[in-house]
């Protein structure tokens, strides 16, 4: 990916875990690599096809002075998820806060911190069998959509199937959503655990009926392995009603482990 870089950006701010540095002020260097696609910029060089380095300079200056943190974390934290939320084109950054005035009474340069951070993109699967289930699915879009982490990028049709497991309760109405999020995989899991909470989502039966179901069938090209976490989903490669709709959207998203394709291993179960 192309990158667009800003080096040693020098600003006067009020940061500090010592009541004298938000009180006085001093000097942060903040450097940046915005990754990007400058190919379009390039062959027609027009400056809104790419990221303005200008504008994203007294961005990073005007949140650095309006704001006020303890902790060069929390301000680096901060400050990468303003900008990914604020610039459309930009799909990761790096960013570099030094402080070369940290009270530690020892000679030293600098200190610093350097984080990375990007949007992800997650596929979910979702269902619902009990009440409204059209509206509860579009409820639980909606709240993945207001997550200001979080926004749904594209959504596949509503198909209804038969239960699988518990056989005794009514049909599922299910979908599958592309979302990008700049929610790590476990920070996901909450606000989806959160949604069916609001969304009334009781756990009494395995497999059994329910106003809403979100599962994250696949993050990135992450394989994670935990009690509570599993993916890509362990069930995604037998459950016709999870591949069905995510081939809709991503039929050439390649499983990482199995290093097949969501199209290839829907056409295994039919």
């Amino acid at each position: 990916m192309d990158k667009i870089e800003i080096r040693d950006l020098e600003i006067f701010a009020n940061h500090g875990v010592f009541p004298e540095e938000t009180a006085l002020g001093q000097k942060f260097v903040v450097s940046a690599v915005m990754y990007t696609e400058t190919r379009p910029a390039g062959l027609t060089d027009d400056l809104s096809a790419s990221i303005n380095y200008g504008e994203v300079s007294h961005m990073i200056t005007d949140f650095l002075q309006k704001n006020t943190y303890k902790l060069l974390e929390a301000l680096a934290e901060n400050l990468c998820q303003m900008l990914l939320q604020e610039l459309p084109l930009l799909k990761m950054i790096t960013l570099r806060v030094e402080k070369p005035w940290a009270p530690v009474m020892l000679p030293l340069d600098t200190v610093s911190v350097c984080i990375s951070r990007g949007w992800n993109t997650a596929y979910l699967s979702i269902g619902s069998n009990l009440g409204e289930k059209k509206d509860n699915l579009l409820q639980a879009i909606r709240l993945l959509n207001e997550d200001p982490l979080t926004k749904v990028t594209k959504q596949s049709s509503f198909i209804e199937t038969e239960p699988v497991g518990y056989t005794e309760q009514d049909d599922f109405l299910n979908a599958a959503l592309e979302i990008k999020t700049l929610r790590t995989p476990e920070e996901l899991l909450e606000l989806i655990h959160t949604i069916e909470q609001e969304l009334k989502r009781v756990r009494k039966i395995h497999w059994g009926p329910r106003t809403i179901d979100l599962d994250i069938i696949l993050f990135n090209d992450q394989i994670i392995q935990k009690d509570d976490l599993i993916i890509p989903h362990i069930e995604m490669t037998n459950r016709l009603f999870v591949l069905e709709p995510l081939c809709e959207i991503a039929p050439y998203v390649i499983h990482p482990v199995l290093h097949e394709s969501v199209l290839a291993l829907k056409q295994k179960l039919l």
